[in-house]
C-alpha cells in the first residue's frame, strides 16, 4: 500500500468518525419524540367556562333612604309652662309613658269652678224635689176637699153653699198648677246639672292634656322645650305653636321606592326586597307592605313602601340604601359570563377552545345582559368552552391547556 493510499484512507476514516459523532449528538426533533412516545410540552393554561342555559333578567338599582315607621311632633293641647320634662334626645319610651307635665294655673281654677257648679246644681235639684213634694201634698189635700164638697152638694142640694164649692175648686186648680211649676223647676235644675257636668268634663279633659304622653313606643329624636318654657296650645291658629318633643318609631323602618312602570305590575304584597346598606356594608331583606296601585302621571312610577324589622336598632333612619330589582326576565337561554365576551355593539367575540385545545375566535350575536352573564343568540352552541379572564394573554390559533372553573351562581338580579 502506497503512502498516498494510506493518507486517503485516514482522511475518509476521520470524516466517517466526525459524521457518526454528529449524528449521535444531534438534538431530538419533534418527530423523533413522537416516534419514541415522548409527551410534547402543552400550551399555557386557560380558564374556561361552558356555555349553559340560564334564566336572565335586567337588574334595576333604585336608591332610597330609611324612614321611621311613624315620626311625629308632639304638641300641647293647652297653653302653659313646662313644669317637668322627663325625656331628652335619645330617650327610648313606651306607649303611654309621660314625657312632660304642663303647669296651667287658670285651668285649675276653671276646673274648680266647674266642680262647684256641679255641686250647686245638685243642691238645686234636691231643693226642687222638695218643692215638688210639697206642691203635690197641697194639691192632694185641695183636690180631696173639692171632691167631698162637690159630692155633698150633688147628693143634698143646699147643704153646702156654692161659694164654698167654688173656693175648693179654685184651690184644687191652684194646687195642680203648683205641682206643674215645681216639676218644671226640677227639670230645669236637672238640665243645669247636665250643663255643669259637661263643663266639668271639658275642663277635666283639658287638665288631662297637661300631661303629655307618648302615643307609641319609640325614641325621642328632638327636644324643643326645657323646664319653664311657655308652650302655646297646639290647636291655636293665631300663633305658631312650638312642639315639645319629636318622637320616632324605629322598631320598624320604611323604605319608599318609586317603582318604574316596566315592573310595577309585578309588585305584590309580601314580596321580599333585598337592599344593600352602604354605611354598614351589609344586605338586608324587607317585605313589600303597601303600594299605591297606580302610577304617578308625571314620573310614571308607583309609590311603594317596604317595611324592615329593626328590633335590634342596627338600622337608623336616614341611612342610604340601594335596592336591586329584576325586570324583563327571560327563562332558560344560552348564556356565557360577561368576562368571556369582547363587546362590539350588538355583537362581540369569544375565544372557543376546540377539540384539539386550540383557540378559535368566534363572532357571536348578543341579547339580554344581566349582572354576571349575557345571552348568546347565535354563534355558539351549548356546552362549548369559552375562555374567561384576560383576553390579552391569548390569541386565535394558540394551543392551550383548558381548565374549567366555576364562576359561582349568578346573582339574583342577573340570572337565576
Amino acid at each position: 500500500m502506497t503512502r498516498k493510499t494510506k493518507i486517503i484512507l485516514g482522511i475518509v476514516l476521520v470524516l466517517a468518525l466526525a459524521a457518526g459523532w454528529r449524528w449521535l449528538g444531534r438534538s431530538r426533533t419533534e418527530a423523533d419524540d413522537r416516534s419514541r412516545g415522548v409527551a410534547v410540552p402543552a400550551g399555557p393554561e386557560a380558564a374556561v367556562v361552558r356555555a349553559e342555559q340560564h334564566s336572565l333578567g335586567i337588574p334595576l338599582t333604585l336608591a332610597g333612604a330609611f324612614k321611621p315607621f311613624q315620626d311625629v311632633d308632639l304638641h300641647a293641647k293647652v297653653a302653659g309652662y313646662i313644669k317637668t320634662i322627663y325625656v331628652d334626645v335619645g330617650s327610648h319610651v313606651k306607649e303611654g309613658q309621660t314625657l312632660a307635665i304642663l303647669e296651667v294655673p287658670e285651668l285649675a281654677a276653671e276646673l274648680a269652678g266647674a266642680d262647684a257648679a256641679v255641686r250647686r246644681s245638685r243642691e238645686e235639684i234636691r231643693r226642687a224635689q222638695g218643692d215638688l213634694t210639697r206642691a203635690k201634698s197641697s194639691y192632694a189635700a185641695a183636690h180631696a176637699m173639692y171632691d167631698r164638697l162637690s159630692q155633698a152638694a150633688q147628693q143634698r142640694p143646699g147643704l153646702v153653699a156654692q161659694q164654698d164649692v167654688d173656693d175648693a175648686q179654685a184651690k184644687d186648680l191652684g194646687g195642680e198648677a203648683q205641682v206643674a211649676s215645681a216639676q218644671a223647676a226640677l227639670d230645669a235644675a236637672q238640665q243645669a246639672l247636665e250643663v255643669a257636668q259637661a263643663t266639668q268634663t271639658q275642663y277635666t279633659a283639658l287638665s288631662d292634656y297637661t300631661r303629655i304622653t307618648a302615643p307609641f313606643a319609640g325614641v325621642v329624636t328632638v327636644r324643643y322645650a326645657d323646664t319653664g318654657s311657655l308652650i302655646a296650645a297646639g290647636t291655636s291658629s293665631s300663633t305658631q305653636s312650638e312642639p315639645v318633643v319629636r318622637l320616632a318609631q324605629i322598631s320598624v323602618l320604611r323604605l319608599v321606592l318609586p317603582i318604574p312602570e316596566s315592573i310595577a305590575g309585578g309588585i305584590r304584597l309580601g314580596d321580599p326586597i333585598k337592599v344593600h346598606v352602604q354605611a354598614l356594608n351589609q344586605d338586608y331583606v324587607g317585605k313589600v307592605a303597601r303600594f299605591a296601585d297606580a302610577l304617578d302621571e308625571q314620573t310614571r312610577t308607583m309609590h311603594t313602601e317596604i317595611d324592615f324589622q329593626n328590633t335590634d336598632g342596627q338600622l337608623l333612619p336616614g341611612m342610604y340604601v340601594e335596592a336591586t330589582l329584576t325586570q324583563a326576565e327571560k327563562k332558560q337561554m344560552l348564556t356565557v359570563p360577561l368576562e368571556a365576551v369582547e363587546m362590539n355593539g350588538p355583537g362581540g367575540t369569544v375565544l372557543v377552545v376546540n377539540s384539539q385545545n386550540v383557540l378559535e375566535e368566534r363572532k357571536v350575536h348578543l341579547g339580554l345582559q344581566g349582572s354576571t352573564r349575557i345571552e348568546v343568540l347565535s354563534g355558539l352552541s351549548e356546552g362549548e368552552p369559552v375562555v374567561v379572564g384576560s383576553r390579552n394573554e391569548f390569541r386565535a390559533g394558540m394551543k392551550v391547556t383548558p381548565k374549567e372553573i366555576d364562576v359561582g351562581q349568578p346573582g339574583a338580579a342577573g340570572a337565576r
